[in-house]
């Protein structure tokens, strides 16, 4: 399947320019999910998993398929510093897994680290009656994603597809982050927001990766009880990532974007806490619609303290 690909993306190449031979793509690049953070008042560490699954179909020829399966284990914590700063740090370890008509191949390993800082803007305290209570926070900040995952591919060699691409442990670039969190509690009722925007730079292969806009908004019921609480969530997220370039040239069947429903359940008792979230796509565009996102899911432990 590669061979042909390249050679039909070969013929449409304008004569002189450097073939970039492009299969058909999932997901690469990475970015960091950001969701409902634990309650912690000083420190938080915990282990998070994702998921995520995608059918590619050659809209040209049904035949060339691929299944891309992304599995990542994430150590992430967090720590205070005073009242109005607080330092997260993300460590992922993937195993990708791409099943197509040539095979299956695998890549495991550690991703790039990501360490973000962010500043409380407020948080306020706003009781109406005796009944109601409002509660919001506002935290904005950035920070780096660092390149500690492999990129070991010549990106100039006409076999490497897109999919050999996205399949990367990491992008091999320093990026740039740019994060926001805000809340908003009326007694047991919580809505979320979060937001995340990652500026990619090219690595030395001349390769950069598409910039990533990622975002979600849940409601939370809260059940509270003298040690524990019980929280079902309900939302839905949006993701946009620009087409990558080699080059600074446009890579072709890259880039991205996806509306997903979003539900889970977040459970803590004492200092622990356990969560798990599905994502449904509701609305998608990859690769002109020969790729499809199948499922996202998550799930994690943490420890406040």
């Amino acid at each position: 399947m590669r061979k042909q690909i390249a050679i039909l993306l070969v013929l449409v190449t304008s004569v002189g320019a450097r073939t970039f031979a492009c299969s058909i793509c999932g997901c690469g690049g990475g970015n960091v999910y950001l969701g409902l953070l634990p309650d912690f008042h000083r420190q938080f560490f915990g282990v998070r998993y994702q998921y995520s699954a995608y059918h590619t179909q050659l809209l040209s020829d049904p035949a060339q398929f691929s299944n891309n399966f992304y599995n990542e284990i994430e150590l992430w914590g967090g720590m205070s510093i005073g009242k109005k700063i607080r330092l997260l740090g993300f460590v992922p370890y993937y195993q990708n897994k791409q099943v197509d008509d040539d095979g299956i191949s695998r890549t495991n390993g550690l991703g790039d680290i990501s360490i973000i800082g962010q500043y409380q803007m407020f948080h306020v305290y706003s009781p109406v009656d005796k009944k109601t209570l409002i509660e919001q926070q506002l935290w904005l900040g950035g920070g780096l994603k660092l390149p500690t995952g492999a990129f070991s591919l010549n990106t100039l060699d006409s076999n490497t597809t897109v999919a050999d691409i996205n399949a990367q442990l990491g992008t091999g670039s320093t990026d740039f982050l740019v994060t926001g969190i805000y809340s908003l509690r009326v007694n047991k009722i919580i809505f979320n927001a979060s937001a995340s925007y990652k500026i990619n730079t090219p690595n030395r292969n001349g390769y950069r990766y598409g910039n990533k806009f990622n975002s979600n908004f849940l409601v939370q019921y809260r059940f509270a009880g003298k040690k524990s609480s019980f929280s079902p969530n309900l939302g839905v997220g949006y993701e946009n990532v620009a087409n990558n370039t080699l080059e600074k040239k446009t890579v072709e069947f890259t880039g991205s974007r996806v509306t997903t429903a979003i539900a889970g359940v977040e459970y803590s008792i004492n200092k622990i806490g356990l969560g798990v979230n599905a994502q449904i796509p509701l609305s998608q565009s990859f690769a002109g619609g020969q790729t499809r996102l199948g499922v996202k899911a998550m799930m994690h432990i943490s420890f406040a303290f």
